[in-house]
């Protein structure tokens, strides 16, 4: 095991224009090898009651900002991340055990997904209503009008602390809301640390507040305040599920996870598409909503695919998230890993086949790929989030297509094929919220409407289609 040099910072909570402390504190861990990276404080009931006031009063100064106004203010967060964008790498890799190589993408992605936040504030816009087009509109005018909703609670995963966060933070202040952020437990450090730059770039007192602390203490307290207009959370279907029971008539954008599959047809491009099954199943030890988890391969090319598949597994090298040449680290804690490997075990004990990986040591899998799995097993039918992916031969698209839609979930898929026939019959009938030709379901670009149907969740990120989640809609009619 490598020593790599780490200093232990302490990150206080932001509320209002205070860095707020309190007497119960909680140690942050790199979950590779248990090294302590960090120190946050846990918010209790006057705390949160603080962030929730806090949050009107910056409610109030945001939706008085301009489209121009609140679009400078996100493209001077996004200069002052892309000067610190080094720093945030290591800590985003200090947090998640995610290498250091996947940890700058994250930057970079948090640097484009601002980019496309600050077009959308300055894109915001209503329409015309064209009235005279019923009897009794003759004389009137009408347009409609989009109006910030007020305060925004974000609840984040650990997976992308940094962007999924700007997922919910960037729309916000694109539609003029103020944001009460609760980070993941185990990855806060990298929103105290944005919570910087949120107020070197100038946003409003009270704009931007960051709580750190137990979800099912602090992360019910915000859902559950009236004053909370929305709450937008990346997590597990019973919190999001639990969350939308929560909310009432107030709104709620839910992103909940997957078990993505891809089909790959007999003539799709394997010596482009098998390093990219490679990439989509084991980044971030396969900790991604998006992650390849199901592989669908034609009995025709079966045999050369899964060869090259294993061969390009098998490459992926296990290490320290600090150094350079490491493609799989750990997962976010010894226990995720454990039920990994439960779930492994599982599946071999009931018949399936295993053709690589399945050792663990501490929080860190080995890549796994297995087949011959029971169809309604848990790594066929549940959310995984590790490095195992489970290989399935079809014998015609219908089967396969059959196959993707009996999961509950349905956030995104893929279809390789040259046929385009085939291609957009997939698409048309795989019930998903995205379908991917000619590419694994990991593939995303920040600007792009994201979310799921079914167990998925409900609502779309990607800024523009946030801010339409994030503003109540107007209309103005007036007779002449």
């Amino acid at each position: 095991m490598s020593t790599v040099s780490v200093e232990r910072q302490d990150f206080p909570m932001l509320i209002g224009d205070e860095w707020v402390s309190t007497p119960v504190t909680q140690e942050i861990q790199l979950p590779y090898d248990g090294t302590p990276v960090g120190q946050v404080y846990q918010a209790d009931t006057e705390t949160v009651e603080r962030a929730i006031r806090a949050a009107e009063a910056g409610a109030k100064a945001m939706g008085h900002l301009t489209l121009y106004e609140r679009a400078e203010l996100l493209d001077r967060l996004r200069r002052l991340l892309e000067r610190d964008a080094s720093e945030f790498a290591r800590l985003i890799t200090l947090e998640t055990g995610k290498p250091i190589r996947e940890a700058r993408v994250e930057v970079s992605r948090a640097v484009q997904t601002l980019i496309a936040s600050a077009d959308a504030a300055r894109n915001l816009h209503g329409e015309v209503v064209p009235m005279e087009a019923a009897p009794t509109g003759k004389g009137r005018w009408a347009m409609t009008v989009r109006e910030p909703l007020g305060v925004i609670g974000a609840i984040t995963p650990f997976n992308f602390p940094l962007n999924l966060g700007l997922h919910k933070i960037g729309p916000a202040f694109a539609a003029g809301n103020s944001v009460i952020h609760k980070p993941s437990g185990n990855t806060p450090l990298s929103a105290l640390r944005l919570a910087r730059l949120i107020r070197e770039a100038g946003a409003p007192v009270g704009a931007y507040n960051v709580l750190t602390g137990p979800g099912g203490q602090v992360g019910r307290q915000i859902v559950r305040d009236p004053r909370v207009a929305m709450v937008t959370f990346t997590g597990s279907v019973p919190v999001g599920e639990q969350i939308r029971a929560e909310m009432g008539l107030r709104r709620a954008t839910l992103e909940l996870g997957s078990n993505s599959s891809v089909i790959l047809e007999p003539d799709c491009d394997l010596e482009w598409l098998v390093p990219r099954c490679v990439t989509g199943s084991f980044s971030h030890s396969g900790q991604v909503c998006i992650s390849v988890q199901n592989i669908y391969v034609h009995q025709d090319i079966e045999k050369e695919f899964t060869e090259r598949f294993l061969e390009g597994t098998r490459k992926l090298k296990i290490g320290h998230p600090l150094e350079e040449s490491t493609d799989i680290s750990s997962l976010i804690s010894v226990q995720e890993a454990e039920r990994v490997e439960g779930w492994i075990e599982r599946a071999l004990a009931r018949g399936a086949r295993l053709l690589t990986g399945g050792k663990r040591q501490r929080a860190t899998m080995e890549p796994t790929v297995l087949t011959n799995v029971a169809p309604d097993s848990e790594l066929v039918c549940r959310e995984a989030f590790g490095p195992v992916v489970v290989l399935h031969r079809y014998a015609n698209l219908e089967e396969a297509i059959r196959a993707v839609n009996a999961s509950e979930y349905g956030l995104q898929a893929g279809i390789c094929t040259r046929d385009v026939g085939n291609a957009f019959r997939a698409a048309r009938e795989i019930k998903v919220g995205g379908v991917m030709v000619n590419d694994v379901p990991a593939y995303r670009v920040d600007h792009m409407p994201y979310g799921g149907v079914k167990k998925s969740g409900i609502g779309r990120e990607g800024p523009r289609y946030a801010v339409e989640e994030m503003t109540e809609l107007k209309l103005v009619c007036w007779r002449e």
